[in-house]
């Protein structure tokens, strides 16, 4: 399940040791990209109190944003699994695909053609300059493993997602799953 090979599409999963960063403290992010300038994902497991209607009155829907990243945090971003519906998307891996046309989007969204399955957004992104994720890889800040969900992850529960993942990952691992978010509190 861990992989050692950093591709767009595989999942990061914040290591223990990271435990006293607010931004990424228990995160899971899907890498979007990663390319030889750098690397760009999204946190998928931490809603935040916001729907798309809180931010986009015109958008009849009550679908959750989620916290993507510490990047660009005015910035509303998305991926879904409907590129047949969504023009001008860009494929991250496995039936994900990254953005496309935003009036298409809500149309299809106030239309009820798109559902929370078939979409997540986000506010802000994470980043990483060239070689940045390479050191934090090699700082063992980040679990690197391949998305076994595909593109069903866009429909997975952010409850409990990182304390999941880490439970897959067995041994040691497992011993971790169920410490408190702040090891000061035990």
């Amino acid at each position: 399940m861990i992989s050692d090979k950093i591709e767009k599409g595989h999942l990061l999963i914040a290591e223990p040791s990271i435990s006293g960063d607010l931004s990424f403290n228990r995160s899971v992010i899907l890498l979007a990209d990663h390319n030889k300038n750098g690397s760009v994902g999204f946190i998928i497991n931490k809603p935040l109190k916001y729907t798309i209607q809180d931010l986009i009155p015109d958008i009849k829907a009550t679908f959750k944003i989620y916290n993507g990243g510490p990047v660009e945090q005015d910035n509303l971003y998305f991926i879904h699994n409907i590129p047949d519906l969504i023009p001008n998307s860009i494929e991250i891996s496995n039936g994900i695909y990254w953005g496309g046309e935003y009036e298409t989007t809500k149309e299809l969204i106030n239309k009820g053609k798109i559902n929370k399955n078939n979409i997540r957004f986000f506010l802000g992104y994470t980043g990483w300059e060239e070689d940045q994720l390479e050191t934090e890889m090699e700082e063992c800040s980040w679990i690197l493993t391949k998305n076994n969900y595909r593109n069903k992850i866009i429909g997975k529960s952010a409850s409990h997602f990182w304390k999941k993942q880490i439970m897959e990952l067995g041994g040691t691992y497992q011993i971790w799953s169920n410490s408190p978010e702040n090891p000061g509190f035990n």
